[in-house]
């Protein structure tokens, strides 16, 4: 029997439990959320973003694939590069852009980085700056469904492979490893630690290596290949929630700009840009797609109508008022009334 890469589109669709309008739905995330970071660029040229702009170009693959293959009662903890998680759980364009600008659309209503963005309607758990601070944050999230009996919810954390080091991550994998947790646990190893290079960060084959030494399993696989990723994730949490502990997914990709718009990225070799650009995770979903079934025409339609669709959600959040300095303080505290579990 043909492995699960060998298979055709559609096969492989089949064994996924995936069908056709799944895999055009993961492909228009990916184009949606790479439209919305090429939009950020030019805003913040405009002067209409405050502070620096970060983007996950070239991450756009593993996003969607890992939110596409979560559940809506997980909880998740993505980062900086991970945009496509939060388009695919259902956050509207528009109030991205709003964020990036500070505006009261945003999902912070204009009180915090351009990037750090949730949605707790969404079970999405804003980040900080401190990577990996959100592991520790998805390991609680975790015990508390153990602690309250809830089955079938599983958390998701993020980090890089630069953020691996940092005793935080190890604090978190420990934990779940010990209490057998469900929790899947996301390395995006985009190969650079902002101008690290991974050979000055590990001294194992793989930084997800290190799952090892606590006793659980990681999984390496193409970043930049959105199938691959979901199948990978969707074992991941069926075996997180039926028991059997976390595992640590390394998706391999590579950063394709810099750490942010102040930096240029001059220390990446120029042939890794060169041979990353013909991986590029969203030509390679297009090809899938093509090789399935889906037209030419249809290819352009998808891609049309979703250039129509950011220039409307461009619109709706530029009319959004920036925040009256008066409401500051406003939300940034919750009261005991607000609480589900009040602590007087």
């Amino acid at each position: 029997m043909a492995t699960t890469a060998e298979a055709t589109p559609k096969a492989r669709l089949r064994e996924l439990g995936l069908d056709r309008e799944d895999a055009i739905a993961m492909y228009r995330n990916m184009l949606i959320t790479r439209g919305i970071e090429e939009r950020g660029h030019i805003l913040f040229r405009q002067g209409k973003i405050p502070g620096s702009f970060y983007t996950g170009r070239g991450n756009e693959g593993a996003a969607v694939a890992v939110a596409s293959a979560t559940k809506p009662q997980d909880h998740l903890c993505p980062l900086q590069r991970d945009m496509g998680v939060h388009v695919t759980r259902g956050l509207e364009p528009w109030r991205i852009f709003a964020q990036y600008m500070g505006r009261v659309g945003g999902p912070t209503r204009g009180r915090d980085g351009n990037v750090h963005i949730g949605d707790m309607k969404l079970n999405i758990v804003g980040m900080v700056s401190h990577l990996p601070a959100m592991l520790p944050v998805a390991v609680g999230l975790a015990l508390s469904y153990r602690i309250r009996n809830e089955a079938d919810r599983c958390a998701f954390a993020w980090s890089g492979d630069g953020a691996s080091a940092r005793g935080d991550f190890h604090e978190g994998v420990n934990l779940a490893a010990v209490r057998k947790l469900p929790v899947v646990f996301i390395m995006d190893n985009n190969q650079w630690a902002y101008s690290t290079p991974g050979n000055l960060g590990y001294n194992t084959e793989h930084p997800s290596d290190r799952a090892k030494g606590y006793g659980i399993e990681n999984v390496v696989v193409d970043g930049t290949d959105a199938m691959a990723v979901y199948e990978a994730v969707k074992a991941a949490r069926d075996k997180a929630v039926e028991g059997g502990g976390p595992t640590v997914i390394e998706a391999v990709t590579l950063r394709m700009e810099g750490h942010a718009v102040h930096d240029d990225a001059f220390y990446v070799p120029k042939e890794d840009f060169e041979t990353w650009a013909k991986k590029d995770p969203i030509e390679k979903m297009r090809a899938f797609l093509l090789e399935g079934g889906v037209s030419e025409d249809e290819d352009e339609e998808i891609r049309g109508g979703v250039k129509r669709f950011l220039v409307e959600q461009l619109e709706k959040a530029e009319a959004s008022p920036e925040p009256d300095p008066s409401t500051a303080t406003t939300g940034v505290y919750a009261s005991p009334e607000e609480l589900d579990n009040p602590h007087h």
